[in-house]
């Protein structure tokens, strides 16, 4: 598609005089309008869909230390126990946790997100990163809502409130006493890692 949208620019470009009648005018549409936007639409699409990978959040050198939390071999480590036990896709591990998160958002957040993009490849990222909002549950509750675990588990049925508390984001999934141990980035020289199986 790229190299079929050059070839019309350029026969556009370098004879103008086919621009003449209407089926040159036509012409001149689709090789400076219709294919180039055609062609960033695919281009964008296809870049959205690659964004979602694992491989594509660490590819950023600050990201690397959340993708190696992913092995720490303690189950209380939230992000990874999910990670390390298939909970959620491994090759979309960031992207299944953050949906909410500034690229796939809305366009306020699309533009927060390309700060992200001018940060790393011309200024300085923040060092460590913080998230823009506190973590909402909803990303917990579009795979634990339902489950008979979560909705039996004895400290979220213990009182009816803490359960309606959850489900409302009132009360987080991440509060003092729950699930507390995320990206523990600061202490990982101190931690054990899993290892995956071959």
């Amino acid at each position: 598609m790229i190299f079929i949208a050059i070839l019309l620019v350029a026969a556009v470009m370098l004879r103008p005089s086919l621009t003449g009648g209407r089926g040159g005018k036509v012409l001149a549409f689709v090789a400076l309008f219709l294919f180039p936007v055609g062609v960033a639409f695919m281009g964008a699409s296809e870049h959205m869909e690659r964004s979602h990978q694992t491989e594509f959040c660490l590819s950023c050198h600050i990201m690397e230390p959340y993708g190696r939390s992913l092995r720490i071999d303690e189950p209380q480590y939230l992000p990874a126990a999910h990670f390390q036990n298939a909970r959620i896709p491994r090759d979309q591990a960031c992207y299944a946790c953050h949906t909410d998160y500034v690229m796939y958002g809305t366009i306020r957040d699309k533009i927060r997100g390309m700060h992200h993009v001018y940060a790393q490849y011309i200024g300085h990222p923040a060092n460590p990163i913080h998230l823009y909002t506190p973590f909402n549950n909803r990303e917990c509750l579009h795979c634990h809502e339902g489950a008979r675990s979560f909705e039996e588990g004895v400290v979220h049925s213990a009182d009816p409130t803490v359960m309606a508390g959850i489900k409302s984001n009132q009360i987080s999934c991440l509060s003092a006493g729950c699930h507390t141990s995320v990206h523990d980035v600061a202490h990982l020289t101190e931690l054990k890692f899993w290892q995956e199986p071959k």
